[in-house]
């Protein structure tokens, strides 16, 4: 099927498309679960609009452990339905709807207890990997296994010989989530979606007490859209309850803000070849492989100042660093660190006080007539999510509509990829890029790396790296404004590539070289090019102060102090 160009002409041709007849379905946020709900419902021929206020995935679908997993923890809790929905998932994601953006991977589970610690974990991990194999969706990973410690430590040879007697190994899988949410945007848009970000609603519109549309602003070019639907759904994470607050009503439920912070660190820091999960006092903390580079996290806190931009603190740092050195023989330290990031997790509100002890799982409601909102879940589940707010948005159509068909809808790049994948020496061959680049592209794009080879192609330089992050090529950087929507240096430096997490300079070395090849996709001259820059540098300033300080209060102020909008 041809694929979808996410460029400036194509924003300004769906802002306009989508005001100038009534949808049937509006899509409110641009996060995997928004994302996800556009492609269920356009699938099922209705149309379809998607709004974000921001970036596609600048939220908490950006900024997660970047693990597509069943939630091998959910089983102590007994939730073996979530767990089961879950692992389902995860096989659909792997075998046959986007085996190029998710891949398997390896953790080591360190026992720390002879005998009974075997026998409880491993039943667990053996109960994990039976109901994954139940349905069918388990091929493509192996399944665990049981380590003597001296096998272990060949395995990980940066843990220390005495915080283990032993160990489990097992295998979920893992993607870029950001890149993930652009190629779902896309395939929706391909369908025939009309999609655009940086584009806020402002209000819901209103007949009576129904829901018929909404106000939206374009944050680029400063117009105002009445976009009509016949259905809104509003699919706003973290933000639900402010987005509920427009159309005047108490929410059915509310979301609670969880507040998880990762550290990314060089490659060669860990001697490992597995990534590894441990228990903490509060929750599990994962060491995971990524390329070069290790991310290491999770923290779990109620959060509840700035949602936009959430603020690592010093004290989070050193939580993370504190406990992943229990177990390492040479211990991490602040110089180790390259990048930090931190997310919000959208939970739905309980009796708990602990965040960790909120629900994943998910709810739809229709709390207006014209208006659904679902809320809460887990990123593997996304899909799920979106059948569920889809068939909630048909009801009050009251059409006959088409049941979902997401199951089957590869995402763009996934037909196509394995032939290209074993045929990336003579690929290589043919372009003049090693192999290794070959496949670099072909672990993020799949078979539209074909695209950017075209554009390598027409201008050889394009096929260079960036010169301050060299896993990168200059062609990714232009694509990402060509192709993939990427309305600023911010989009293209820390979602469409994660160069502001996997380097020490967090990008600004990159910055201008990125802004020059992204202006003339995007029509900037040398003022706004000298605006992005600049605007870029003072957001990982603020940043890299937030750090710094104490406490959220603290780090939080800290972060606000760089400015969220580019000026145009």
């Amino acid at each position: 099927m041809r694929t979808a160009t996410l460029g400036p002409a194509q924003r300004a041709e769906s802002l306009a498309a989508m005001a100038e007849r009534e949808l049937d379905v509006l899509v409110v946020g641009g996060g995997v679960v928004g994302a996800g709900t556009a492609l269920d419902a356009v699938t099922r021929g209705l149309s379809t609009g998607l709004v974000e206020a921001r970036d596609w995935a600048s939220g908490t679908s950006s900024r997660s452990s970047k693990l597509i997993h069943g939630g091998l923890r959910y089983l102590e809790m007994l939730d073996f339905v979530l767990v089961r929905e879950a692992l389902k998932e995860r096989g659909l994601l792997l075998e046959r709807l986007a085996p190029h953006l998710v891949k398997p991977v390896p953790f080591l589970y360190p026992l720390q207890h002879k005998g009974w610690e075997r026998l409880y974990a491993g039943s667990g991990v053996a109960l994990y990997d039976a109901m994954s194999m139940a349905r069918a969706h388990g091929r493509g990973l192996p399944t665990h296994r049981h380590l003597s410690r001296r096998h272990a430590l060949r395995v990980a040879p940066a843990l220390k010989k005495d915080a283990l007697v032993g160990a489990l190994q097992y295998y979920d899988a893992q993607m870029d989530d950001a890149r993930y949410v652009a190629t779902l945007v896309r395939t929706a848009a391909a369908y025939g979606a009309k999609v655009a970000n940086r584009a806020r609603v402002t209000s819901f519109l209103r007949e009576g007490e129904r829901v018929v549309g909404a106000r939206v602003r374009d944050a680029e070019g400063g117009g105002e859209y009445e976009i009509r639907a016949r259905q809104v759904v509003n699919a706003t994470g973290v933000w639900t309850d402010d987005t509920q607050a427009m159309v005047g009503e108490r929410g059915q439920f509310h979301v609670r803000a969880s507040k998880g912070i990762h550290l990314v660190v060089p490659k060669d820091r860990i001697h490992s070849s597995t990534g590894l999960i441990l228990r903490t006092e509060k929750s599990v903390l994962f060491v995971i492989p990524w390329g070069r580079h290790w991310i290491v996290g999770t923290t779990d806190t109620d959060w509840d100042l700035d949602k936009a931009h959430p603020a690592a603190s010093s004290a989070d740092i050193d939580y993370l660093l504190e406990h992943v050195n229990s177990v390492l023989a040479v211990p991490l330290t602040r110089d180790d660190v390259e990048g930090v990031y931190a997310g919000l997790r959208p939970l739905l509100a309980g009796e708990s006080d602990a965040t960790s002890k909120l629900s994943r799982e998910h709810t739809v409601a229709h709390p207006v007539p014209g208006l659904v909102v679902v809320a809460g879940g887990k990123y593997t589940t996304y899909r799920v999510m979106a059948k569920d707010a889809v068939d909630a948005a048909v009801h009050g159509l009251d059409l006959r509509v088409a049941e979902c068909v997401t199951e089957d809808v590869p995402l763009l790049g996934a037909e196509g990829y394995r032939a290209l994948w074993n045929a990336r020496a003579r690929i290589a061959g043919r372009t003049g890029l090693h192999v290794v680049r070959v496949e670099h592209l072909l672990n993020r794009y799949g078979s539209m790396a074909e695209e950017l080879l075209d554009l390598i192609a027409d201008d050889p330089t394009l096929g260079e790296p960036l010169r301050a992050a060299d896993d990168y090529l200059r062609a990714e950087i232009v694509y990402a404004a060509s192709h993939e929507g990427a309305r600023h240096l911010d989009d293209a430096l820390t979602r469409r590539t994660r160069i502001s997490i996997e380097t020490f300079d967090r990008g600004t070395r990159s910055a201008r070289e990125a802004a020059e090849l992204m202006a003339p996709v995007l029509g900037w001259d040398k003022d706004q090019i000298e605006r992005e820059v600049q605007h870029y540098e003072k957001r990982v300033e603020a940043e890299r102060e937030s750090q710094r300080q104490p406490d959220d209060l603290t780090a939080d102020a800290a972060r606000l102090g760089a400015p969220d909008i580019v000026p145009q």
